[in-house]
């Protein structure tokens, strides 16, 4: 355990931020998740929209540099495959 005032801090800091992150990171796997699953019930309609607001959630974790900004590019990318194969 921590033996100085600063390093007892720096360790209920850290608790708090894992717990904020953890949440973040959950948001972005939820939001990709409703994309894939719309995506899969063939509405493309729906699926542009779950999608469009899916990429804002995905680049505002990335900004907070939750996730590297290259793995939201990928998922981005990947999604956007997807719903263009969906058309097809």
């Amino acid at each position: 355990m921590a033996n100085t005032a600063q390093a007892r801090k720096r360790a209920r800091q850290a608790t708090k931020q894992n717990a904020h992150n953890s949440s973040l990171r959950s948001t972005l796997r939820t939001a990709i998740k409703a994309t894939r699953k719309a995506i899969l019930a063939g509405d493309k309609v729906r699926a542009t929209d779950v999608y469009r607001a899916a990429s804002s959630t995905i680049d505002r974790i990335a900004d907070k540099k939750i996730i590297h900004k290259n793995k939201a590019a990928r998922h981005k990318s990947r999604l956007a495959a997807a719903l263009k194969a969906l058309t097809a």
